[in-house]
């Protein structure tokens, strides 16, 4: 099978025209950077705004000549619209509004537990699906999920785990997961596995000092894929480490994926509060429930002393969760074995499960189960039965 290079995809997309048949897609500067990944080919092509609706067939054209390639196992290609780009800037005559569709009878999808997840398209095999957020980054947030994730599957529940983090994933190197992951029948991708979580990260896809610079739409594509076009199996749970912040990939995870809840972590001083408050204002937006707070870093305890210090503050997470009446899961301590096991791939709840950090991991993790079947009790609660008599 022949190598796949950026320079034969560029080559190829030399063939499809630009809109209006002026000139090709890569000539007329419209081509973005070009990834390649387990034989897989991810771009964007940028788009005026006023005309994006209108570009979808240039799109599928352009997806479908790189698909055509031999040894091209998939494409993903997005739109990214601008106010200005690709030389297409000429004003765009009025055109009658389009009319509006009957409004469809709303139909609740299969099994949907609640009205959060109406509308929105689950994984077959997953039965919940748990968001764990930050509003900022550097507060332990990938840490704490996989920790969660391990408590999870400690607890007795078949877990999985998605690396969400397009830019920064921190997977392979928490869960010491190395290579490439398989596939079935060249198109949909085997989970990495390791301490009974089956795993998939862009960090398996591509290099880790590979700067990952794509636009927001490329970020959604690529999530969807590694979402949707898995081979995740039957799993009770599926923890999705978020990226930090409210960006558009976090916003519209939180839109069309069915989320049975959100975990937000923050450390105790008010700056990170301040960052973990617009977490949480967007999961209530999109009607995500929140399923508690983790205040991460909360003391340390000098191991030759045994003396506290509450270096960033302490409480400001709990008072938080209470003026916000949001559940309060629990205090991790900032504590050195934590960090150096998982520096070195073997998080504390699977490498050290007698610990008492690791019981701090699997009771915050029991909680947050609780609080998953309380939202699905609560859910149901609200359906109204119908009864013929």
């Amino acid at each position: 099978m022949m190598s796949v290079t950026k320079e034969i995809v560029t080559e190829r997309l030399k063939t499809v025209n630009g809109p209006d048949f002026t000139g090709n897609i890569v000539d007329l500067g419209m081509v973005s950077e070009i990834f390649i990944a387990d034989s897989k080919v991810f771009f964007s092509i940028t788009v005026p705004a006023a005309r994006a609706q209108e570009m979808e067939p240039l799109r599928a054209a352009a997806e479908r000549v790189v698909k055509a390639i031999p040894g091209v196992a998939g494409a993903v290609v997005a739109l990214t619209a601008e106010k200005k780009g690709g030389g297409m800037e000429a004003p765009v005559p009025a055109r009658p509004a389009p009319r509006p569709a009957p409004p469809a009878a709303p139909r609740p999808a299969p099994h949907a537990p609640a009205s959060h997840s109406q509308g929105k398209r689950g994984v077959p095999g997953i039965e919940a699906i748990i968001a764990v957020a930050s509003g900022k980054g550097g507060v332990g947030k990938s840490t704490t999920a996989v920790n969660l994730a391990l408590g999870l599957a400690a607890n007795g529940l078949r877990v999985g785990v998605l690396d969400a983090d397009i830019y920064g994933p921190s997977m392979p190197k928490l869960l010491d997961i190395h290579g490439r992951p398989q596939t079935v029948d060249g198109k949909i991708l085997k989970p990495m596995e390791n301490y009974g979580l089956k795993v998939m990260s862009m960090g398996f896809l591509v290099d880790e000092e590979t700067p990952m610079i794509w636009r927001g739409p490329m970020v959604m594509s690529a999530l969807t894929q590694m979402l949707r076009e898995v081979e995740w199996g039957r799993l009770d749970v599926l923890v999705v480490d978020m990226p930090p912040g409210t960006g558009d990939a976090q916003l519209t995870m939180a839109q069309q994926v069915p989320l049975a809840g959100a975990v937000i972590v923050s450390t105790p001083q008010d700056l990170a509060l301040i960052d973990a408050r617009k977490g949480l204002n967007m999961f209530k937006k999109v009607d995500v429930p929140l399923l508690g707070i983790v205040e991460n870093m909360s003391y340390f305890i000098a191991p030759d002393t045994g003396k506290r210090y509450d270096i960033f503050g302490h409480g400001g997470a709990r008072r938080e969760a209470e003026r916000l009446g949001v559940t309060f899961l629990g205090e991790v301590p900032l504590e050195m074995g934590i960090r150096e096991s998982s520096d070195e791939g073997a998080p504390v709840v699977a490498s050290k499960p007698d610990s008492a950090e690791a019981k701090i991991y699997r009771d915050i993790a029991a909680k947050v189960w609780d609080r998953v079947n309380e939202e699905r009790g609560a859910a149901e609660a609200a359906v109204p039965s119908i009864v013929f008599e």
